[in-house]
């Protein structure tokens, strides 16, 4: 049974195999995670480790959105699935995790999908490409949503 655990201050026991997958894979987002929660130098609105039987498949978070923006915003991040969980919905339940605590405080997310996975991925989760903009996807809370 997938369960979701909210990640306070502590990368949970597994993480290190996570993030040699990641990185084996060329995935920078784990090794980032690590450094940013190590240092402090990211503030996570929302941090969920996805555990399956007791085991770390995926982790993903959300931030405020770093770059200057017209509106609040919170930028998905650091969503990692292992490749033993894939297309077992584990992304997609850390996904929509996440959108919906962002909802509780912002009708603006965003997401930089960085290669053409990640974006059929987010674009499934509904959000939209955009182009001139420090993100390449974001989703909007239409006033109908509330």
């Amino acid at each position: 049974m997938l369960q979701l655990v909210r990640l306070e201050t502590d990368l949970p026991d597994g993480f290190d195999a996570l993030r040699a997958e990641a990185d084996a894979e060329g995935h920078r987002n784990m090794a980032r995670l690590a450094e940013e929660l190590a240092t402090g130098s990211t503030r996570f609105e929302a941090l969920f480790a996805a555990m399956l039987g007791g085991e770390l498949v995926g982790i993903g978070g959300m931030t405020l959105e770093p770059e200057a923006t017209a509106e609040p915003a919170i930028r998905m991040r650091r969503l990692y699935v292992a490749r033993r969980a894939r297309l077992g919905g584990v992304a997609r339940t850390l996904a929509s995790a996440l959108i919906q605590e962002a909802w509780d405080s912002v009708a603006l997310l965003t997401v930089h999908a960085g290669n053409p996975g990640a974006a059929r991925f987010w674009e499934a989760q509904g959000f939209g490409p955009v182009e001139g903009r420090p993100w390449s996807h974001e989703l909007r809370r239409e006033l109908a949503d509330i």
